[in-house]
């Protein structure tokens, strides 16, 4: 049964703002520390796939949010909640997928709870969409 839907856009100009604003503030504040390292490395490389990576967490995170009903409070908060991709030789490999970590991580499994996560971008804008079902144990 599905339990929430949740969709967002974000302008990916308004990442770059913030980052050339804030500097690495920014990106450690919104962040979990897995998604921070893939940042750091993508950005050394190539800067503006940094700044993509950025804006589709962004987006993800603000969907996911919606999609369970709660914004930006807790127990959700960014660095509670990554966003990962499958990893190669896995059957959905480059897939994104929730990682949950504490007080969130909690209320999600307590509820039987369980996330569809996409991302997308573009040169100007990142795009997200989410699905959390209820899916209780037989």
């Amino acid at each position: 049964m599905i339990y929430g839907i949740g969709t967002d856009i974000c302008d990916v100009r308004r990442i770059r703002e913030s980052l050339e604003r804030h500097g690495e503030r920014f990106p450690a504040r919104v962040l979990g520390e897995n998604e921070l390292a893939v940042w750091k490395a993508r950005g050394a490389r190539w800067p503006q796939r940094g700044v993509s990576y950025l804006a589709t967490r962004f987006s993800a995170k603000e969907a996911f949010s919606k999609a369970i009903g709660m914004g930006m409070r807790m127990p959700m908060t960014w660095r509670n909640c990554e966003i990962a991709n499958r990893p190669q030789g896995h059957p959905q490999a480059g897939q994104p997928y929730l990682v949950l970590h504490g007080a969130l991580k909690e209320w999600f499994e307590s509820r039987q709870l369980h996330a569809h996560i996409t991302v997308t971008d573009e040169t100007d804008y990142a795009a997200s969409f989410c699905v959390v079902e209820h899916m209780p144990h037989p």
